[in-house]
């Protein structure tokens, strides 16, 4: 379905070159199609701050309602952002204040790189909260991502996430576990996942609160879940917004962080991602980078352009099956005539 640039957001000229209908304003007020209104907080920091924008736009705009999608990313707390990344912000991004006058349908809060032991002492932690407290009474849905997740679990059910003693990082294969929900409708029973945390809530911890498991994996845990109601909260652990190259991307930068002596150990490759013939580049780049190192020489970049061809995508359908369900609840639950779809306590139980 069209995707409207009611901005001048880098993002949709990104995607109409990728394929997507991108409509002007214009174009969209001369035909009689209702509008969604999604907010998207923006929490990711300046390196993947537009990447994660245009992944979440394009799983938006995978939806298949007969519907005009408007698009409102917003974000908070700029502390630590570079000068270049608060003038992007100031240019293409809205204002909470604006969007909190005007109003929204539903929600997306992306996930953020964890800074602190304790998830209230982040930065964005007061002004996180202060969002969702107005959108619990205001927008249909709030749908969170990885740290998000983790923070209103925290905020709303007392969760307390739990420290790995390493990184979870990969993509693993999930199960259905409550097929005959409406978010789960149409999807693949088991389907693959990226994941990519330190932190992480378990399935008890949500079960035990009164939230709902929607897939889940035996090895990493639950992908999504919801809160009691069944569409208050949807709750992602896993990145179904990943690019192909996403987990590559991360796995380039923590060997940078190793040439640079940031990290002690040659970070291992993401679990079940690489295909062999990846696994052989990546194996040949690693014995020239330790040698390189112990000779005092620069380390080599890891050969992303010759890795890529190598990935396989097994995410994304799944992905955009989820979120063209959860965007047709949110069509099917507000009124395009009403800024507050459900006073407080109205929400309907699925």
């Amino acid at each position: 379905m069209p995707l409207v640039a009611q901005s001048d957001l880098p993002a949709f000229e990104y995607l109409r070159n990728e394929g997507h209908t991108i409509l002007s304003p214009e174009h969209a007020q001369r035909q009689d199609i209702r509008e969604l209104h999604i907010g998207l907080l923006n929490m990711m920091p300046d390196a993947a701050l537009r990447a994660t924008e245009r992944q979440f736009i394009r799983l938006v705009g995978a939806c298949n309602q007969v519907v005009q999608l408007c698009i409102h990313p917003f974000s908070v707390a700029s502390e630590g952002r570079s000068a270049e990344a608060r003038a992007y912000l100031r240019q293409h991004y809205e204002s909470f204040d604006d969007l909190r006058r005007e109003g929204l349908d539903a929600l997306i809060v992306t996930g953020a790189n964890p800074a602190s032991e304790d998830i209230t002492g982040e930065a964005f932690w007061d002004p996180l909260i202060d969002v969702v407290d107005w959108a619990q009474e205001n927008v249909c849905s709030i749908l969170c991502s990885c740290l998000a997740t983790h923070a209103m679990l925290k905020q709303y059910s007392g969760i307390e996430r739990r420290r790995r003693s390493q990184k979870r990082w990969g993509v693993y294969s999930h199960r259905v576990t409550e097929p005959e929900h409406p978010l789960v409708r149409n999807v693949n029973t088991r389907f693959d996942s990226p994941r990519s945390h330190v932190f992480e809530v378990t399935d008890e911890q949500v079960l035990e609160a009164g939230g709902r498991i929607l897939a889940s994996s035996d090895s990493v845990g639950f992908h999504l879940a919801t809160s009691a109601d069944g569409f208050g909260f949807v709750f992602f652990q896993g990145h179904p917004e990943y690019d192909i190259d996403s987990l590559l991307k991360e796995y380039k930068r923590e060997v940078q962080r190793w040439a640079e002596g940031e990290r002690a150990d040659f970070p291992p490759h993401p679990e079940h991602y690489f295909s062999p013939a990846a696994i052989d580049i990546l194996d040949r780049h690693r014995e020239h980078a330790l040698t390189a190192r112990e000779a005092g020489r620069p380390v080599p970049e890891v050969p992303e352009a010759e890795v890529v061809p190598h990935l396989d995508n097994t995410w994304t359908d799944t992905g955009k099956a989820i979120f063209n369900n959860w965007l047709g609840l949110v069509y099917q639950l507000t009124d395009r005539d009403r800024q507050t779809p459900f006073p407080s306590g109205s929400r309907p139980i699925l």
